[in-house]
């Protein structure tokens, strides 16, 4: 069972802007082979983590969403807190540097 999220457009407001933990989201697609490859750190993350929560938006699915931030390159992970994006990083990214974005 996954520990992270599915967002869309209808709940991203509930679910991201206005959650009072730090919000790490992955911008993904099924195709994706670094996306894929993403999943199960995020997934150490969501466990290890009670302050992150972790969400996920397929890009193929929720391109309205995917437009909004304009997501021109898979996996993009945006982080905000309070709210507000406060870091974002594009490809596939070891544990550590996710972490660090936190």
């Amino acid at each position: 069972m996954s520990l992270a999220i599915n967002v869309t457009k209808d709940n991203f407001e509930a679910e991201v802007l206005q959650s009072d933990k730090t919000v790490l989201i992955d911008f993904w697609a099924p195709w994706c082979m670094p996306c894929r490859m993403l999943a199960p750190v995020l997934e150490e993350i969501a466990a290890e983590r009670d302050d992150v929560k972790i969400c996920k938006v397929n890009t193929d699915e929720q391109m309205a969403l995917a437009m909004k931030f304009q997501i021109t390159s898979i996996p993009a992970v945006f982080i905000f807190k309070n709210g507000v994006c406060v870091n974002q990083t594009i490809g596939l990214q070891a544990k550590e540097d996710l972490l660090a974005l936190l």
